[in-house]
């Protein structure tokens, strides 16, 4: 049976062999990513097994509830929770006497579950899904990653407010606490691969503070894409260090001293310590000029790409854009190859939209009213989202198109539509 292009959301004919998408989105789509072993390993290894056997509500159950709550953000948890149990009941999740549970003991046993597990099972699960086969997921051998953050409202309540803070100050100070994510994607796929989330005010609250805890989990053979506001000298050679290559736009004022003038319009740089200064900093600028290697923990070399994008419409027109990154030769990663793969950071906003916008749905406020349950359900949202994006790839790539061109909004109504069905294999 294969699967045309219209059930994929996209403009004209095509197949894909293996299955029709409306036979595969439902809530086995949330467990073909999110797998059952998966998540009892990880209920385990976060001490939140149940402590009775006979529980209308076990963890792994709450689990796919929670990812399911992503689906469904205009209904209650009694609404939810009955939109699952066909499904769950042929998953032999409980037995025919089983009732629909009261929304208090469903926050119940959301609050003995706890946030933990949802963050060790996302940092389990969540792994980049194109191959070399993915229209726009690669330059070279480079797999296309960004980082960027992005903010949700929270419920007004005190514990809420303490822990997230408020945006703005005074009578301009936000209405709803504010949480913020930082995560990292896959640009072909839009799947989100890490994330760590905080708050918007005090110490450590910032996008960079956030980033910073995720640049040492970056891996080999992924080209980091990040905006501006990310770069530090510290968080470059963090970054770097990992063995992953970089693709960041300076900051206007950056100094970036010019070593050496390219064939293909670029030319090579030396980053350095800010706290090196005089002749020292110009010493380290003429080792590199000189192709000597410098000290990691002073100075990395690198290549600066400029251009300007002269189409664009609004205060953005003609702005001049510069570019640094680890790839130092022209041959393996051309300039102008290199300015086409930044702008796939926008991917990422297209990610961020794709969760706040079309699950979450338009300026619309978490439901849970205590920071442990803000961190939950927003974990949910990322499984959700990543195990939506992860079929989404793999039917494009089958049917060699872009997972650009296939419409988020439809799949996410077919899940919908179709979630309340047995899913076709057991997680």
């Amino acid at each position: 049976m294969g699967l045309g292009r219209d059930d994929l959301g996209v403009v004209d004919d095509g197949v894909v062999a293996g299955a029709r998408l409306t036979d595969l989105v439902s809530l086995g789509v949330l467990a073909s990513s999110v797998p059952r072993d998966v998540v009892d390993e990880v209920i385990a290894a976060t001490g939140r097994q149940a402590k009775r056997s006979d529980g209308k509500l076990p963890p792994h159950v709450m689990v796919y509830f929670v990812m399911a709550m992503a689906l469904f953000a205009d209904e209650d948890y009694e609404e939810v929770a009955a939109r699952l149990t066909d499904t769950l009941a042929s998953w032999g999740c409980w037995d025919d006497g089983w009732s629909l549970p009261t929304s208090g003991g469903i926050t119940q046993a959301r609050q003995r579950l706890g946030a933990e597990p949802l963050r060790e099972l996302f940092a389990r699960v969540a792994v980049p899904v194109a191959d070399e086969l993915t229209r726009g997921a690669f330059l070279g051998p480079w797999r296309l990653m960004a980082i960027d953050g992005f903010e949700w409202d929270a419920p007004d309540t005190d514990d809420n407010g303490v822990e997230f803070g408020y945006g703005g100050s005074g009578q301009s100070r936000s209405a709803f606490p504010k949480v913020r994510v930082v995560s990292v994607s896959e640009c072909g796929s839009h799947a989100m691969v890490d994330a760590e989330i905080g708050g918007v005010v005090g110490k450590g609250s910032g996008e960079q503070a956030l980033a910073r805890r995720l640049y040492g989990r970056l891996e080999p053979g992924w080209l980091l894409i990040a905006d501006r506001n990310f770069y530090t000298w510290q968080d470059w050679c963090t970054a770097a260090d990992t063995g992953a290559d970089l693709l960041w736009r300076a900051k206007a004022n950056a100094r970036l001293p010019v070593v050496e003038s390219l064939g293909d319009g670029s030319d090579r740089s030396v980053l350095l310590d800010p706290k090196i200064q005089g002749s020292k900093r110009q010493t380290l600028i003429d080792a590199a000029a000189r192709g000597e290697e410098v000290p990691l923990d002073q100075a990395r070399v690198v290549r600066v790409v400029e251009y300007t994008v002269p189409d664009r419409s609004g205060n953005g027109k003609d702005e001049l854009i510069r570019l640094i990154t680890t790839i130092t030769d022209p041959t393996a990663a051309p300039a102008a190859a290199l300015a086409e793969a930044y702008h796939q950071r926008w991917e990422h906003e297209t990610a961020n939209n794709q969760i706040k916008t079309t699950l979450r749905g338009p300026g619309r406020v978490l439901r849970s009213k205590s920071p442990g349950m803000v961190r939950q359900e927003i974990y949910g949202y990322l499984l959700t989202h990543y195990a939506l994006a992860a079929l989404i790839c793999r039917a494009a790539t089958e049917a060699d198109i872009d997972p650009d061109r296939v419409k988020f909004t439809r799949t996410v109504r077919l899940v919908r539509r179709r979630i309340t069905d047995p899913a076709a294999f057991s997680p």
